[in-house]
């Protein structure tokens, strides 16, 4: 049983008995007309791009169990537009997809902590941060669906890890691992909707996506921005992190895509030690409904809306929308009873300065301190109101940093600017170039202009 995007006027088969019925759909008037009966089942306009799934050069094999009783529940599924639709879908898949490949390396450095195996997994940079084997194989499988699914020719990709350095003599050993994680990967594609390669891929064709991310981005033109492990200290530690995925054209973000596997559903699990975290997740009943093992957040430019799915459960086949809602950024205007989000490390932000502009705004709550983009995910979804980060000098923002976070923030109701209140650019290349001092993403209008006023009253002082 195949189906297809029903744009088409396409026949899509039926499953169970009489499986020789057909469901005929069109796009003139969206509706499904069933075998025996004078009468068509209306069909919601969007569904045509998010309950059959994305199509891609192969035939899918997925249901489509269209039925009075689900009408209810379609009316409130994501509305999404003709435009980028299938971008991103095929984008939320492969997050998805790369965000279940993070949760096994993850609980594979954490098991083997202390036991000399960690060599293989993690290792770092010339610079002294870490790189795991997670980093490089979620490149290489965001880069292999993307392909996939929209034609390689169609796809340019921005990535922070270079293949370069994967393809070193003394990388062999992480290389292997990288070439391991990824069939591995792989093997499981069809839970995602996506049929595996008909044999493992071999240590060339691995190097040789990865190698597709070498997009140099620029002004014009589309591309598409991945951070494949934001937060990767976090990562290593058993902490918050993200994979984080956006679409840009022309200099404007057009979609994003957030995989957080690690944040709670509840939000005052966010200030409790990782390692508590992760022993209550593991208590905890592993249903669908309970939401307790991360989420995926994602956004469309001028929808008006952001949405929220969890993780696929393990053995489970993704059916879009994956139980997606609706989030939108926190009402709070007052300052003493905001939550402001800060990054964990010092090393590229200044803590004492935000602390500073917290005392004189009247934030008064303890900030919370998280590693990634999850900060954009805790404003998107309500969890919090502000993230202020200010970096020391010569340090210079990424686009992959902050592409996918901010247009989420933006579609849920908040603001994202610079400093000085103007819109971030991602036109410039790979950095924020011309980035005023910093960064503030709020929840509204009201925190967003008393930050900015606390940063130009206050700046002159400081020692950035």
């Amino acid at each position: 049983m195949s189906s297809y995007f029903p744009s088409f006027g396409t026949k899509i088969p039926r499953t169970g008995k009489g499986c020789d019925d057909v469901f005929t759909v069109t796009k003139t008037n969206h509706s499904v007309k069933q075998p025996g009966s004078s009468s068509n089942y209306k069909v919601p306009c969007n569904l045509s791009k998010q309950h059959i799934g994305f199509v891609s050069k192969f035939d899918q094999i997925c249901s489509f169990p269209v039925m009075e009783e689900e009408q209810k529940r379609l009316d409130v599924l994501p509305e999404l537009s003709e435009e980028y639709s299938k971008e991103l879908e095929v984008a939320v898949r492969a997050v998805q997809m790369a965000c279940s490949l993070c949760q096994r390396v993850q609980d594979t450095i954490i098991s083997s902590t202390g036991s000399g195996t960690n060599h293989r997994q993690v290792q770092s940079k010339d610079d002294n941060s870490p790189v795991t084997v997670a980093d490089w194989s979620v490149q290489a499988i965001v880069s292999w669906m993307l392909s996939e699914c929209l034609g390689s020719q169609n796809v340019s990709i921005v990535a922070e890890e270079d293949v370069q350095s994967l393809s070193k003599a003394n990388a062999s050993e992480l290389l292997e691992a990288v070439v391991e994680t990824v069939n591995q990967c792989l093997a499981e594609a069809p839970r995602f909707g996506v049929p595996e390669p008909k044999c493992g891929l071999s240590t060339s064709d691995v190097l040789e996506i990865i190698g597709r991310c070498n997009s140099t981005s620029g002004p014009t033109g589309r591309f598409w921005v991945l951070d494949p492990v934001d937060g990767t200290l976090g990562f290593v530690r058993g902490d918050q992190y993200a994979v984080a995925l956006a679409l840009i054209e022309d200099g404007e973000v057009k979609l994003g895509v957030l995989g957080c596997p690690n944040y709670p559903m509840r939000k005052e699990w966010l200030s409790y030690h990782h390692r508590y975290h992760r022993i209550i997740s593991k208590l905890t009943p592993s249903t669908s409904e309970t939401w307790n093992k991360g989420c995926v957040l994602y956004a469309k430019r001028g929808s008006g809306k952001a949405w929220m799915q969890p993780l696929l459960h393990v053995n489970k086949m993704f059916m879009w929308p994956n139980l997606a809602k609706q989030v939108s950024v926190s009402p709070i205007d007052n300052p003493a009873l905001a939550t402001f989000c800060e990054p964990v490390e010092k090393a590229n932000s200044s803590h004492s300065f935000t602390a500073g502009l917290a005392h004189t705004i009247g934030l008064r709550k303890q900030p919370l301190r998280v590693y990634s983009m999850v900060k954009y995910a805790a404003i998107a979804r309500g969890d919090a109101e502000v993230f202020m980060k200010f970096a020391r000098a010569g340090y210079k923002e990424k686009i992959w940093d902050h592409a996918a976070g901010v247009i989420i923030i933006q579609e849920a109701g908040g603001m994202v600017t610079d400093a000085g209140g103007l819109p971030l650019d991602f036109s410039k290349g790979l950095y924020l170039e011309g980035l005023d001092r910093g960064i503030v993403a709020c929840s509204g209008a009201t925190l967003h202009a008393k930050i900015i006023e606390a940063v130009d009253a206050s700046w002159g002082s400081s020692s950035l």
